[in-house]
């Protein structure tokens, strides 16, 4: 099996921050809510939080802990993220908590779309989506079932040319 780009790290640290920034987002309200009984006298957890710059010391640790957060996952994310070109098939293993294995069939592959978005084109890799015969685009983000978020530009262009003789009838090997 395949491996991504190594741009793909990219891709899957934007994911995890934009997650971490609506959770920060969510729990802001309590946090300000804690910060204002803290000013006011109220402390909730007096022995813990006595003697610290409340928001400093925690912004601080937040900030660390985000950043290794969002490394662990990006690494995790590219590390457990393959995909396979058999003789009838394309295979797609990918998930760290829940694994996904796809195999699509070459006779289902309709249309193939090389993608450079600004970061592919800073790291130097594409996307490709795969649309297939029977499948809608899944969820909100728009993905189709065959989707390989990351590969060098040289391997992209492979592959489209080997799925589209594929689709045409015209045998070639990839």
């Amino acid at each position: 099996m395949e491996k991504l780009h190594s741009g793909a790290k990219w891709i899957f640290r934007f994911r995890i921050y934009s997650i971490l920034i609506f959770l920060g987002f969510l729990f802001l309200p309590f946090l300000i809510i804690f910060f204002i009984l803290q000013k006011l006298g109220i402390s909730l957890f007096t022995s813990f939080f006595e003697n610290l710059n409340f928001p400093f010391f925690h912004l601080f640790l937040f900030l660390i802990f985000i950043f290794l957060l969002a490394e662990l996952f990006s690494q995790l994310c590219y590390n457990n993220w393959k995909y396979e070109f058999t003789k009838k098939e394309l295979k797609i293993e990918k998930g760290i908590i829940t694994k996904t294995y796809k195999s699509i069939p070459y006779t289902r592959v309709q249309n193939v779309d090389i993608r450079r978005g600004v970061l592919a084109r800073i790291c130097s890799f594409s996307s490709l989506s795969i649309q297939t015969a029977g499948y809608s685009y899944s969820g909100a983000r728009g993905i189709p079932e065959g989707y390989i978020p990351a590969v060098s530009v040289k391997r992209a262009e492979e592959i489209r040319e080997f799925l589209m003789k594929k689709i045409s009838g015209k045998e070639s090997k990839l």
